[in-house]
């Protein structure tokens, strides 16, 4: 896993209030972040079984 290379903004008193991360890295988060959230919303869905799965991925030409 690759070394995170934060750096923080402080105040007038040397607490942290924000920290600066690479770009790359916030966009991975944001991504993470979305994936997530697209999990919760469809959390009470029915599942469906892998061989389901796969029947209709070839019936539909995906597979």
């Amino acid at each position: 896993m690759k070394k995170l290379k934060e750096h923080f903004v402080i105040d007038k008193n040397g607490k942290r209030t924000a920290v600066i991360i690479p770009l790359e890295e916030y966009e991975r988060w944001l991504e993470d972040i979305h994936d997530l959230a697209v999990v919760a919303e469809r959390r009470s869905e029915p599942t469906v079984s892998f061989t389901e799965l796969k029947r209709r991925l070839k019936k539909d030409g995906l597979l």
